[in-house]
């Protein structure tokens, strides 16, 4: 049976071309393709499209479409993989594969530029080459020099109901001071409006649920304040390591890759204000909101950590150092732990603890959010010592849903306190097909929502949270504290939680 969108389809976007800028590297083979594909499937592509796909790999038309058929059909039907699990049906890819043409060029080239210009002219029917979304799935030291060929080539200009927009991948920047700087260049060429800095986490359905979840229900929203919230707790935890990226790895981190963009997201949305709309500038003055409000992180409350070798989920793992393009002597931390203190009203005085890492007992990735205990006056002589603690988890991976732990009464007799738990699983109410998390913010590109992208001060505000950790990292060379692959993180991670009298909850080993 085809698959369907997971909810009613909105009408598809006004006709336009898509150029995508690094066309064969990992992410348009394993995420923007079949991405493509999906919104083929549900008819939610503009009629008509072009691609246009360009890289440095010489190479035809004809053998670059071969090759991404291969790959597509592979990253689509493999069980487990993060667009798997479902068919392929060849006549629906080849409505995305037969408006696919291929340039091969260098990006410093403007040379490479006046083709793609050409060529726009070429495929849109239009002199002026028609609306165009730029995607930037290259090296983050080519989003500058790019959106400045761009310029040069006179490639960004609207004009007669024309649009022209960029959507740019992370890391948007490698610290304030380099985000700020790139934000400068790009903002020379583009006006913020046609700029779409994209984080994948959003086109998750959990992390588009979190505010119609709070917003939406008068049980939940009342109580979603430091009244009765003890703290929360945010966990993007994986079982893979750095998978063949060494050498991306080694000039990133896990801070710089997930705090700042994916963990920042989570964040915000939990902890923002109601906007007085989902209108785009509402819901992102919201976020920003939040961000001016978050102290600067404390290098005495964040514990880094590097992977050592063990086993995760069976499988032998050996030390972060023994990957390739890794340094012996690496420095570079594959698990970050700190904790961030918002100062305004709903929030003062609740503590928020984030966590990520890799080569990690589990796959989870996980909003818990503790509700302040109890008084036990109640239980005076009784064996109850202590009321079940009452967690709500917003569960993003690997299976979306929501849940609430609570205590309840053991039949018996005597008066004695269980846990208990109600689950909601998004698979179990409705139909989840497939997907990337990439189609819906493609579409939201083309449509021109910039709901689900970070502007540029939000950028800079969660670089500016996080830069006395960079900032004591580069003045001290600390090493990053030892953990066993497959366990929860280093002890300290532990200990920074056990000051204030709390816990991690446990990862599950999925």
């Amino acid at each position: 049976m085809p698959s369907q969108p997971p909810s009613e389809s909105p009408p598809p976007p006004d006709p336009c071309t898509l150029v995508i800028f690094g066309a064969t590297g990992d992410l348009t083979h394993r995420l923007l393709m079949p991405a493509l594909y999906n919104l083929a499937l549900w008819n939610l592509l503009p009629d008509p499209i072009s691609i246009i796909a360009v890289s440095r790999t010489e190479t035809s038309s004809e053998d670059y479409v071969a090759e991404l058929t291969r790959t597509v059909k592979g990253y689509l039907t493999q069980k487990g993989g993060e667009a798997g699990g479902g068919t392929f049906d060849e006549a629906v890819w080849q409505r995305v594969a037969s408006r696919i043409t291929y340039i091969d060029g260098d990006l410093t080239d403007g040379a490479t530029f006046a083709e793609v210009k050409t060529r726009l002219a070429q495929v849109s029917g239009d002199p002026e080459g028609g609306s165009v979304l730029f995607y930037l799935a290259i090296a983050a030291s080519l989003f500058g020099p790019t959106v400045e060929q761009l310029g040069k080539a006179g490639l960004v200009g609207e004009a007669e109901g024309r649009w022209r927009r960029v959507v740019i991948e992370k890391p948007f920047g490698h610290d304030l001071a380099s985000a700020q700087a790139l934000d400068r260049q790009i903002l020379t060429v583009l006006d913020e409006r046609q700029v779409f800095r994209i984080d994948h986490f959003l086109g998750k359905e959990t992390v588009q649920n979190i505010m119609t979840f709070r917003f939406g229900n008068g049980l939940f929203e009342p109580l979603w304040r430091r009244d009765h919230i003890d703290h929360v707790q945010i966990t993007v935890s994986e079982t893979v390591g750095v998978e063949g990226r060494g050498q991306f790895y080694e000039a990133t981190g896990a801070l710089r890759d997930m705090v700042p963009n994916h963990l920042f997201q989570l964040f915000t949305l939990v902890a923002m204000e109601p906007p007085i709309s989902f209108d785009a500038e509402a819901v992102r003055d919201r976020k920003q909101d939040v961000l001016l409000a978050t102290r600067s992180a404390k290098p005495e409350e964040a514990v880094r950590g590097q992977y050592r070798a063990g086993t995760v989920l069976g499988e032998a793992v050996k030390d972060y150092t023994g990957e390739p393009d890794v340094a012996a002597d690496s420095r570079t931390e594959t698990y970050i732990a700190l904790k961030l203190s918002i100062d305004n009203w709903r929030w003062a005085g609740v503590p928020f603890y984030l966590r990520t890492g890799k080569s990690m007992t589990g796959r989870d990735t996980e909003i818990a959010i503790r509700f302040k205990q109890a008084p036990l006056s109640l239980f005076r002589g009784t064996d109850v010592e202590q009321t079940a603690p009452n967690w709500l988890v917003l569960q993003l991976q690997p299976d979306e849903g929501i849940s609430l732990h609570f205590g309840v009464k053991v039949p018996g007799p005597q008066v004695r306190l269980g846990a208990a738990d109600m689950s909601f699983r998004y698979k179990d109410f409705f139909r989840i097909e497939p997907s990337t998390g990439y189609e819906t913010l493609i579409y939201d590109a083309m449509i021109g929502d910039p709901t689900l992208f970070q502007r540029a001060d939000t950028i800079e505000e969660g670089w500016r949270i996080v830069q006395p950790i960079l900032d004591h990292h580069a003045k001290t060379h600390d090493a990053p504290l030892p953990y066993r692959a497959g366990s929860a993180g280093p002890k300290e991670a532990d200990d920074l939680l056990a000051r204030d009298g709390h816990a991690w909850r446990p990862l599950e080993k999925v």
